[in-house]
């Protein structure tokens, strides 16, 4: 594989992991269209592998820093990220068998719908809920002492992790941006919370898919450029969480359902 100067693979990686965190979806729906365009003639799988790479790196390094302001819904967290695990190996195996063309445009058509759906779901409110219709609850408090109650049904988002770790390995956008959206809109997590537990969730989730595509070797030939652009993501995922700690919810959703648009728009073929 042909490469850039490793240096601007690291300010990639730098942007990425600071937007990545930022929005909780761990860049990998930005990294992988640009990997799309930098080399249309790779084989899906081994853009896939660097990407769902750095997406472990990028999370990894955005849930120490959640971590520190306690953001982490660890309980919930944990059994969804358990549960992605099975998706995540398997579609990593399934990613080689994917036609090139045909890759691009199911990833254009996936962002395009999460973006519109971001962007005209009526009457979305930002705020957390608790009913009896919900049997799980969690209090969380973060470190400057915001107290956070929600409520939601386990196995409504046992059986979405599932979906999403395939989804997420085989198209090596890391999960986050699907993650996130069903966290705070279906689950009803406070969207401060929904962006935290999401990158751990990553963390886990994108570790078993990357170790699967290295067992493939789909990385053999890319180490370089993968190492460089997570060195640049671990350090842009410092800043990403800090900046979360001081922007509005709402304009953490409308970000993140810009870059889907966006990056949608350039993928499918209606050029």
């Amino acid at each position: 594989m042909a490469d850039l100067h490793l240096g601007l693979f690291v300010l990639l990686g730098f942007g990425i992991g600071a937007l990545g965190t930022l929005i909780g979806a761990g860049g990998g729906f930005i990294l992988l269209p640009v990997l799309l365009l930098l080399y249309p003639d790779a084989p899906p799988e081994h853009l896939t592998a660097i990407s769902l790479a750095v997406v472990f790196f990028n999370a990894s390094s955005g849930s120490i820093a959640y971590a520190r302001l306690k953001r982490i819904d660890y309980r919930s967290g944990l059994p969804f990220a358990l549960a992605t695990l099975p998706g995540a190996v398997l579609g990593a195996y399934a990613t080689r068998y994917i036609p090139r063309h045909v890759f691009d445009a199911v990833l254009g058509t996936l962002l395009l719908a999460l973006a519109l759906f971001l962007l005209l779901k009526p009457k979305y409110r930002f705020t957390a809920m608790i009913t009896r219709q919900y049997r799980t609850y969690r209090i969380v408090t973060d470190r400057d002492g915001t107290v956070y109650k929600y409520s939601f049904n386990m196995v409504t988002g046992i059986l979405i992790s599932v979906v999403v770790g395939f989804l997420s390995s085989i198209l090596g956008i890391g999960g986050g941006i699907i993650h996130v959206p069903v966290l705070s809109l279906v689950l009803h997590f406070p969207v401060a919370l929904a962006t935290a537990t999401s990158h751990f969730i990553l963390a886990i989730m994108s570790f078993a898919g990357t170790c699967a595509h290295a067992v493939q070797g789909n990385l053999s030939n890319s180490v370089p450029v993968t190492l460089a652009i997570g060195m640049g993501s671990v350090a842009g995922a410092q800043l990403g969480a800090w900046l979360s700690h001081r922007t509005q919810p709402v304009w953490i959703i409308r970000a993140l359902a810009a870059a889907l648009l966006l990056v949608a728009i350039r993928l499918l073929p209606i050029w």
